[in-house]
């Protein structure tokens, strides 16, 4: 039906986007060497204050927020309460369960994660992975997060987070958090 040196042209160039994708896919490894090293558990401990906003898939701002965060220890559990206040005023709550994991990874559980959510870290950088239950409007999305944050120094850390939804990209969060001295 087509001709086969345009199948041969279609599988060729399948090929090659499949590995530049693939190539491209940053590791939680690849921050090793970079210090200071993040120790989770410490930096959450006691009163972390963050801000940012979310972008729509084309990168336009959509919503500002501000975080006010108690962490607390007990043991391999790190206890997250944080309380975000919206540029529309809106206030939301969200309290996660951390837990590390014999293996040095972490867990997590929140009332609007899905499952649990998988952390790694290496060097000053986490990478977390999980589904988030977004309500908007009068119905809710299921949204996936590949999260990162990077340790700057001991008191400030970036997060970028990348949601998508079926694979598609819809949309960035981007945090700036600063740990009380």
């Amino acid at each position: 039906m087509y001709p086969t040196r345009w199948v041969n042209w279609l599988k060729v160039t399948g090929l090659i986007a499949v590995l530049f994708i693939s190539g491209c896919s940053a590791s939680v490894d690849d921050h090793k060497y970079h210090r200071p090293e993040l120790d989770v558990f410490s930096y959450f401990t006691g009163n972390v204050t963050a801000w940012g906003m979310l972008q729509d898939s084309s990168g336009k701002q959509t919503r500002r927020f501000s975080v006010d965060i108690i962490g607390t220890v007990q043991g391999n559990t790190l206890t997250l309460k944080e309380d975000f206040v919206f540029d529309d005023g809106e206030k939301q709550q969200r309290i996660w369960t951390i837990q590390r994991q014999p293996n040095g990874t972490y867990t997590g559980t929140a009332g609007d994660v899905i499952g649990e959510a998988i952390g790694n870290v290496s060097g000053n950088a986490l990478n977390w992975q999980y589904t988030l239950r977004v309500p908007v409007g009068e119905t809710t999305y299921d949204i996936a997060f590949d999260d990162w944050m990077f340790l700057h120094d001991d008191t400030r850390m970036f997060n970028i987070a990348r949601m998508s939804k079926w694979g598609v990209h819809v949309g960035t969060v981007t945090l700036f958090f600063e740990k009380d001295e």
